[in-house]
């Protein structure tokens, strides 16, 4: 097998692999193997190859690290509604009590289940309906809901 055929048959297996992760990194590194595979096709030898292969497989991760599709959010579990299918869910709470002067909770039934509630801050403690900001364990950390019923 020459040289130019290992490094697409390198490549093809990265993209097979890239498939199942859905990363794009490995995408990166087999644009990479193509380069060294071009090199090799083109009459290179094997230190070329790989150099051309790595230097251009380093350039894609690191544009691809840049771009929109490389970097993540780094979202709270707490507070994402792709984690936790609470948050952005209404609630009622009847009455509110204040607990050491500070922080405003409240004790309601929920998905069928008592759970301590307590205000985020900014909110104002009366009683109505709230929506879920944040899960804190078994406390559920709402604000008030600013929809209005039609």
């Amino acid at each position: 097998m020459t040289d130019w055929m290992i490094w697409f048959a390198v490549a093809c297996v990265l993209i097979i692999l890239e498939m199942a992760t859905g990363t794009f990194y490995l995408l990166m590194i087999a644009i990479g193997a193509v380069a060294g595979g071009i090199v090799a096709l083109s009459g290179g030898d094997g230190t070329w190859q790989c150099i051309l292969a790595a230097v251009i497989a380093a350039v894609a991760t690191f544009a691809l690290r840049r771009s929109r599709f490389g970097l993540q959010e780094n979202l709270d579990a707490a507070r994402d509604p792709g984690v936790n299918m609470d948050i952005g869910q209404t609630l009622e709470v009847a009455e509110w009590r204040s607990a050491s002067g500070s922080t405003n909770s409240a004790r309601v039934m929920y998905r069928g289940a008592l759970w301590d509630v307590e205000l985020a801050s900014g909110g104002t403690a009366v009683a109505g309906q709230f929506r879920i900001q944040e899960v804190q364990g078994n406390r559920l950390i709402v604000m008030n809901n600013n929809t209005t019923a039609s």
